[in-house]
């Protein structure tokens, strides 16, 4: 993707999936700059709002100039927020609350203009879970794919294998749906 007159984007996240995603489809960001913002959720505050919030206090945190993309992934079931694992104990919770029903996965897309315009979308897709063997749980952990990733599980490694069904974006749960970012892209006035 060719940048609109010569305006450079920005990457706003570490994450190293998200930089894949946009690889994927031929956008190629000039610098990965992450932003450090506090992504503790307010008091009562639901799961698809948080991963707007973050993602547009990530977009407009950035001191980059040119275009900033920004993005952050929040698991819920029902009302709860899933954490981004940290220990072994976290991940095994959260598997267990999903196993054998649904959860939703909102991805928070935000672009920030080269004058300071914020444009937005949050992206949820519906996702079943089978029901876990405590086995398949064992092995699922012993992976460590689970650390440091929404809900304890990433959907395009051996957690895939757990998904019965899925309706939205698949690459909105992996951490970036594709269509809705390039689309808010074009919409900001970055030009393929």
């Amino acid at each position: 993707m060719s940048r609109a007159q010569g305006v450079r984007l920005v990457l706003a996240s570490a994450s190293p999936r998200r930089l894949a995603l946009l690889e994927q489809i031929g956008i190629i960001p000039d610098a990965v700059v992450p932003t450090d913002i506090d992504e503790t959720p307010k008091d009562g505050e639901l799961p698809k709002p948080l991963a707007g919030r973050l993602a547009t206090e990530k977009a407009a945190a950035s001191v980059e100039d040119g275009f900033v993309l920004a993005a952050d992934t929040v698991v819920g079931v029902g009302r709860r927020i899933l954490p981004k694992a940290e220990t072994i104990a976290e991940a095994e919770k959260c598997l267990r609350l999903m196993s054998g029903r649904a959860h939703q996965v909102h991805t928070g897309i935000a672009v920030r203009t080269p004058v300071g315009d914020i444009k937005s979308r949050t992206v949820s897709t519906r996702v079943q879970f089978k029901r876990l063997t405590d086995e398949e749980l064992a092995s699922y952990l012993d992976s460590e794919q689970w650390s440091a990733v929404a809900g304890g599980y990433a959907i395009q490694g051996l957690a895939g294998a757990f998904i019965r069904g899925l309706s939205g974006s698949y690459t909105g749960v992996v951490g970036l749906p594709l269509y809705e970012t390039r689309s808010l892209l074009e919409g900001a006035g970055w030009r393929a």
